[in-house]
């Protein structure tokens, strides 16, 4: 039995052998293969990066470095960028998808940065939820068990920026332990304690407002993106003989004081100023001041801005025995939480609705809703602003009815009882509602985007279903090389789906047009090897690549160049379009798939401008190739003839 290779220890031991991080410029990875642009060749151990468990070959083109690993290839470069500063998958597709007006940049930034602590932020909101739980069923908040299991719930939360300076420091690609520290810095005991007190801070004369940075989220990507910038000027800078230890110790004193002296009071002046303002129009109108409180709660909960408004409340309630903002809140944190719960009844993506879930529950249950918000809502946008909208609706109505609270609770599903007996009681159950419904309704109907198969698909569900396809079918002779013996002919120049029935799933359909060549003669040393495994090579005379096989979409690169493919029969499939493509960075290539999808053998995987690729210099073979080839008796490629799309290109037999 073969010994199960740990690609994450192979990508660390190639970057090792390629004299390490320092030593490395860029690293990027195609379907198969480790491309690094090394600072110094001549210091990489060819030999025993070659003989590393997991490596195929080592190939030197186009001024890279690429070690070919094979279909494993993003577990060995996971491996490395976990451990490096070299970036991650993450921070290169987000990279490429910064596009658009600043608000959509924004929101991709924000939800880039909270998608690997997603699960943790989740599941640390349910222990939340169920604590709350507990609580409304008489378990005692002043119990040693309540305080310890409120801490196990609470920490993600309370010390979120520490969370977030990691997965920053991955975004801006900066130092992690940095941004640590940076985090650190603004939530020791000390610092909060000088916030805490409410005295004059200076530091050195100069005046310091303190805030509190407790679940705060802005400041620390601020802090970090700065100290990338200045990190990366001074490593250019500084001679490489104190460089280690000089880097940070310039930047936390330099970023750390930044951060505390602008942000501290721009955070202080904004928050004042929106406190006024809300306070002002409270009094000539309540329901207006509701509406827009409520209904940028969390808008101001994202840029920590809620937090000037907080002390308003507690003062409030000390002075006067109530407070009327706290009673309007309710309404956006629960609406949130509905919008989310939409999004999980009504998504047919599994891994949306496996964030959602957890997500809602935790956001109407205990009012956490940075689950729901950073991991569904926002980069969603239409059930965040519905969220928002629901709020400032029901938040209008409890003001309007003069809702008020004398007791200050984190607003949440399980904390409403709170209002029970209170003035205008009714007003703000009613206000609740109606945000939670309006979010829920208006989310489920218009707020989630459908994943299902692209339209071009028609076709295929239309032969499925025994319908006219619309193109003119004829009788082909048990003989014919197409496949299967009932397949729909198409006229000539005609590209689109083959008519391939669910049982063929084993045997290779031509994935393009054009001269079919021994894999052999390919223009590249690697795949003509075979170390990648048997296949078929067609050199295209169309410009539409389709499926081979039908099966999962296991791996679908943004460069549109390389498809992963496995058949539920177990043929695993890799098609790879054109050689050395993925530089191109996806130009001329429109995708049709994305990994996760279900394919049918015919199915459009990819437009290309193949004349296009050839003009920039580069070969435009269709490569086609059995991955697992050893778990096969016959892979019997088609060669030195012409085929046709659908044609039967490779027999496949156990």
């Amino acid at each position: 039995m073969a010994t199960k290779v740990d690609y994450e220890a192979t990508g660390q031991e190639v970057l090792r052998l390629v004299g390490g991080e320092e030593n490395v410029n860029s690293l990027v990875h195609c379907a198969t293969r480790l491309r690094f642009k090394l600072k110094d060749e001549s210091k990489a151990n060819d030999a025993a990066i070659k003989a590393t468990e997991g490596v195929v070959t080592v190939m030197k083109s186009g001024g890279q470095y690429q070690v070919v690993i094979g279909n494993d290839v993003p577990r060995a470069y996971a491996g490395i960028v976990n451990n490096s500063r070299l970036g991650s998958d993450a921070a290169d597709d987000s990279a490429k998808g910064s596009k658009g007006n600043l608000l959509n940049r924004f929101i991709e930034l924000i939800s880039s940065i909270f998608l690997p602590i997603l699960w943790t932020l989740a599941g640390a909101g349910l222990i939340k939820a169920f604590t709350a739980l507990a609580v409304t069923f008489g378990f005692s908040t002043e119990s040693q068990e309540y305080i310890i299991l409120n801490a196990i719930g609470d920490s993600i939360i309370n010390f979120l920026p520490f969370a977030i300076a990691i997965t920053s420091a991955k975004r801006f690609k900066a130092n992690q332990f940095t941004s640590l520290a940076l985090a650190g810095i603004l939530l020791y005991p000390t610092i909060i304690g000088l916030h805490t007190a409410g005295e004059p801070v200076h530091f050195f004369g100069i005046p310091v407002v303190m805030v509190s940075y407790v679940s705060s989220v802005i400041p620390i990507i601020l802090a970090v993106w700065v100290q990338s910038i200045l990190e990366r000027w001074l490593q250019r800078a500084l001679p490489s003989a104190i460089r280690n230890f000089t880097v940070p110790m310039l930047v936390l004193p330099i970023v750390g004081l930044a951060t505390l002296m602008v942000v501290g009071p721009i955070t202080t002046f904004a928050s004042s100023l929106i406190a006024s303002g809300i306070t002002s129009v409270w009094n000539f109108a309540p329901w207006l001041a509701g509406g827009i409180l409520a209904g940028f709660w969390q808008v101001l909960t994202i840029f920590g801005l809620h937090w000037g408004l907080v002390p308003v409340m507690l003062n409030n309630l000390t002075t006067l025995g109530h407070d009327v903002m706290a009673a309007t809140i309710f309404a956006p944190v629960l609406a949130q939480g509905a919008a989310a719960l939409a999004v999980m009844l009504k998504t047919s993506d599994k891994k949306l609705k496996q964030v959602a879930g957890p997500a809602s529950l935790s956001g109407i249950l205990a009012g956490i809703t940075e689950p729901a918000i950073y991991g569904v809502n926002l980069p969603l946008k239409k059930p965040f602003i519905f969220g928002c909208v629901g709020g400032a609706i029901g938040g209008a109505l409890a003001a309007a009815g003069g809702a008020q609270t004398s007791a200050f609770v984190v607003p949440s599903g399980l904390t409403l009882p709170v209002f029970i007996g209170t003035p205008a009681m009714f007003m703000v159950f009613l206000g609740v509602a109606v945000a939670m419904i309006f979010a829920f309704v208006m989310t489920f109907l218009f707020g989630v985007p459908k994943v299902e198969t692209e339209t071009e698909n028609a076709f295929v569900e239309k032969l499925d279903n025994g319908e006219d396809s619309g193109i003119p079918a004829q009788t082909v002779p048990a003989n014919s090389k197409v496949v299967p013996a009932d397949a729909v002919v198409v006229p000539a120049g005609t590209v689109v789906p083959t008519a391939i029935t669910e049982e063929n799933t084993t045997d290779l359909v031509a994935p393009v047009s054009g001269t079919a060549i021994a894999m052999k003669d390919v223009n590249d040393p690697v795949f003509a090897s075979g170390a990648m495994g048997k296949g078929i090579v067609i050199v295209p005379t169309s410009n539409q690549v389709v499926a081979p096989i039908s099966g999962k979409i296991v791996t679908a690169l943004d460069s549109g160049h390389a498809y992963g493919i496995r058949s539920e029969t177990g043929v695993e499939l890799l098609v790879h379009v054109g050689i050395d493509t993925v530089q191109l960075e996806g130009k001329h290539f429109t995708r049709r798939v994305a990994k996760g999808d279900t394919v049918r053998a015919g199915q459009p995987l990819v437009d290309v401008d193949f004349p296009a690729v050839a003009a920039e210099g580069y070969d435009t073979s269709v490569l086609t190739i059995v991955t697992n080839t050893g778990n096969f008796s016959v892979v019997e490629p088609r060669v030195d003839e012409k085929l046709n799309v659908g044609d039967l290109a490779v027999i496949i037999e156990r």
